[in-house]
C-alpha cells in the first residue's frame, strides 16, 4: 500500500499537469471565441455558465460529506461500510441530478428574457444554455460517484488523468469547429461529447481498481447527514463564481461581462495552479485528523501554512505587476470593448490574495468536517458578495462587484484565523498570523510598485523576461521576510523539502 507521501507525489504531479493544460485550454479557447464570434457571445457563453455552475448547489453537499465519511471505513477496510455511503452517495447524486435538469430547462426559457443580444435569436440562446447544462447533467448521472471513491482513497490523480483528456478534447473541438466558422450553437452542442469520454474512463479505472464496490446495496443515507451542512461550504463557493457575473449580466453589458471573464479567467488560471500544491493534502490531513495524531498534524500544518503564505504571495506580487500586460497582449486586436482597466486589475489581483490566504484554514475545516461549525461564517460571506456585489454592481460596476468579493474574502480570513486555532489544531492563532505578516508586507509593497512604476510590454517574449526578472526578486524579498518572521519553521520546511525530493526520486526510480 501506498505511503501518504507517494499519494501526495502522484497526486501533486497529475493535478500539476492538469492545471497546466486546463490553465492553456481556457486561456486559448476565450481567444478563440473574441476573434472569432466577438466579446458579445463571449459574455454570453461566460454569463451562462456562471448561471449553471450556480445550480450545481442542488448536489447539497453530497460530494464533501461522502468524502468524509468515507475517510475511517478505508483506513479500516471496512468494505461494507464504503459500499453503503457509496450507495446512499448515488442515491442522492440522482436525485440531484433531476432537480439540475430542471433548473436547465426554466433558465433556457426564461434567459433570452433579461440577457438581450443582437447576435443570436432567443431560441438559439436557449439551445446554448441545454447545451451548456448538458454537462453538468452527465456529471450528476455518471461521474460524481467515482469522484468520490476516488477523492477519498486519495487517488486524485486519477481524476486529473481523465480531466487532462477532456481539456485535450475540448481545444480540439474548438479549434476544429471554430476554424469553419461553425455557429456557436452547434459548437457548444457538440463540446458535450468530451464528457462522455471523460465518465468513461473513470468507470473503467474505477472498476477495475475497487472490485469490491456495489452501488446497488441498500444505502447508508444517515453517513451522509452532514451534506446539508456541507451545502454552506458550496453556496460561499459557488456565490464567488456564479454571483459576481450574474450580477454583471443584470448590472452592465454582455461585452463587460466579457472584460470581467477575461481577467477572471486569468486569476482562476493562477488559483488553480496553485491548488496544485494542496491536491490530496485534505485527504491526507483527513486521514491524521481520523487517526487523532495530533502532534503530525500541528507540525505538518505550521509548515504547509508558512510554505504556501511565501508561494501566495510571490505570485500575486507578480500578477499585480504583469497582469495589465498580459490583458493588453491577449486581447490585442479586439476593439468592440476597452479591456485595459488598471483599478479593476489591481482589485482582480487583491481579491486573489485574500482568497487564497484562507487557504490552508479552508483546508482544515474540510479535512475535518466541520461544515455545521462552520455554516453561518459561510452563510455570513455569501451574503456579503450577494449584498455588496449587488449594491456595487448598481453604483460602480464591475469594480462594486469585484469590490463585493474583496470585502468577502477579507471577512473570512479574519474568522477562520481564530477558528482553525480553536477547533481544528489547538494551537494559538499568533502563529498563523506570524505566518500572515510577511505576506501582507510583502504583497503591500508590490502594490507601491504598481502605482509608480510603469511597464510598457509589447511581445510575450518581453512579458516572459519581464516575469522570470520580478519572480526572482519577489522570491528573494518573501524569503528574506520568512526568514525574519519564523527561522525554525523554514528549517523544518527546508528539511521537509529535501525528504520529499528524495522520496519523489525514490517513486520515480
Amino acid at each position: 500500500m501506498k505511503s501518504r507521501t507517494e499519494y501526495f507525489i502522484h497526486n501533486s504531479f497529475m493535478m500539476a499537469l492538469q492545471q497546466i493544460v486546463a490553465m492553456l485550454v481556457t486561456f486559448f479557447i476565450p481567444r478563440i471565441l473574441l476573434s472569432v464570434y466577438g466579446s458579445e457571445i463571449n459574455g454570453l457563453v461566460v454569463s451562462i455558465t456562471q448561471f449553471i455552475s450556480y445550480f450545481l448547489l442542488v448536489e447539497a453537499g453530497i460530494s464533501g460529506a461522502s468524502v468524509y465519511a468515507l475517510y475511517k471505513p478505508l483506513a479500516d477496510n471496512d468494505i461494507p461500510r464504503i459500499n453503503a455511503i457509496l450507495s446512499a452517495a448515488r442515491h442522492f447524486y440522482l436525485q440531484s441530478g433531476y432537480i439540475f435538469l430542471a433548473l436547465v430547462f426554466v433558465l433556457a426559457v426564461a434567459y433570452p428574457f433579461f440577457a438581450k443580444t443582437v447576435e443570436l435569436p432567443a431560441w438559439q440562446v436557449a439551445l446554448i444554455v441545454f447545451a451548456i447544462g448538458g454537462k453538468g447533467t452527465m456529471d450528476f448521472f455518471s461521474l460524481s460517484k467515482y469522484r468520490v471513491l476516488l477523492t477519498a482513497s486519495q487517488r486524485s490523480y486519477v481524476i486529473s488523468a481523465a480531466q487532462i483528456v477532456f481539456w485535450i478534447l475540448t481545444a480540439v473541438i474548438v479549434w476544429l469547429l471554430a476554424r469553419y466558422q461553425v455557429q456557436i450553437v452547434w459548437l457548444q452542442c457538440c463540446l458535450v461529447l468530451p464528457i462522455f469520454v471523460r465518465s468513461f474512463l473513470l468507470q473503467q479505472y474505477t472498476k477495475s481498481r475497487f472490485v469490491y464496490v456495489d452501488y446497488q446495496v441498500e444505502p447508508d443515507k444517515s453517513s451522509i447527514k452532514d451534506r446539508w451542512n456541507v451545502l454552506y461550504l458550496q453556496l460561499l463557493g459557488s456565490a464567488q463564481s456564479a454571483i459576481p457575473v450574474i450580477w454583471a449580466t443584470v448590472f452592465t453589458s454582455l461585452k463587460e461581462v466579457s472584460v470581467f471573464a477575461i481577467y477572471n479567467m486569468v486569476m482562476s488560471g493562477i488559483t488553480n495552479v496553485l491548488s496544485i500544491f494542496v491536491s490530496g493534502l485534505a485527504a491526507s490531513f483527513g486521514d491524521v485528523i481520523a487517526k487523532g495524531e495530533r502532534k503530525i498534524l500541528q507540525k505538518s500544518n505550521q509548515e504547509f501554512e508558512q510554505a504556501y503564505y511565501m508561494l501566495i504571495t510571490v505570485v500575486h506580487m507578480v500578477a499585480l505587476v504583469l497582469l495589465l500586460s498580459f490583458v493588453a497582449l491577449y486581447t490585442k486586436g479586439i476593439h468592440d470593448v476597452n479591456y485595459i482597466l488598471p483599478g479593476l486589475g489591481f482589485l482582480f489581483v487583491l481579491n486573489g490574495f485574500l482568497n487564497n490566504l484562507k487557504t490552508p484554514q479552508g483546508m482544515l475545516v474540510i479535512s475535518a468536517g466541520m461544515y455545521r461549525q462552520t455554516r453561518w461564517q459561510s452563510t455570513v460571506q455569501g451574503l456579503i458578495i450577494v449584498i455588496c456585489g449587488a449594491i456595487g454592481g448598481y453604483l460602480w460596476g464591475l469594480y462594486g462587484i469585484v469590490g463585493g468579493l474583496v470585502l468577502s474574502n477579507l471577512y473570512r480570513d479574519i474568522d477562520l484565523l481564530f477558528f482553525v486555532p480553536k477547533h481544528i489544531t489547538k494551537l494559538s492563532y499568533k502563529r498563523t498570523l506570524r505566518h500572515i505578516w510577511p505576506a501582507v508586507i510583502c504583497f503591500a509593497g508590490s502594490i507601491v510598485y504598481f502605482l509608480w512604476i510603469p511597464i510598457k510590454i509589447d511581445t510575450f517574449g518581453q512579458w516572459v523576461i519581464y516575469g522570470v526578472v520580478y519572480t526572482l526578486a519577489a522570491s528573494i524579498l518573501v524569503l528574506a521576510a520568512n526568514l525574519v518572521a519564523d527561522f525554525q519553521n523554514m528549517c523544518h520546511i527546508g528539511g521537509r523539502l529535501k525528504k520529499f525530493l528524495v522520496r519523489t526520486a525514490h517513486v520515480r526510480n
